[in-house]
């Protein structure tokens, strides 16, 4: 039976990862007419290169398991700004 992979989490996964996957998904809406219902799949495939790339290079499964939670942060972290804006601007 094989075990699975160590996954740690640092600093790095909170304060840059997770807002580097925000920005850069934010920007390619800007420069390219994404439909709303593809942005978490492309938020998912950065934070994958971010993580298999740069963060957890060396380690794939620990890679693609960050990966897919930093893409999955970025859009739950925006769905959360944008209903607090919108619930504040109703009242």
């Amino acid at each position: 039976m094989t075990e699975f992979p160590e996954i740690t989490t640092n600093i790095w996964d909170i304060f840059l990862a997770v807002p580097l996957v925000l920005i850069a998904t934010q920007l390619l809406k800007n420069i390219f007419p994404i439909p709303p219902a593809f942005v978490p799949t492309v938020a998912t495939f950065i934070g994958l290169i971010l993580s298999v790339f740069i963060s957890h290079r060396g380690d794939l499964p620990a890679g693609i398991f960050m990966g897919i939670l930093y893409g999955a942060a970025a859009i739950s972290f925006y769905v959360s700004i944008k209903l607090s804006v919108r619930a504040y601007r109703s009242r």
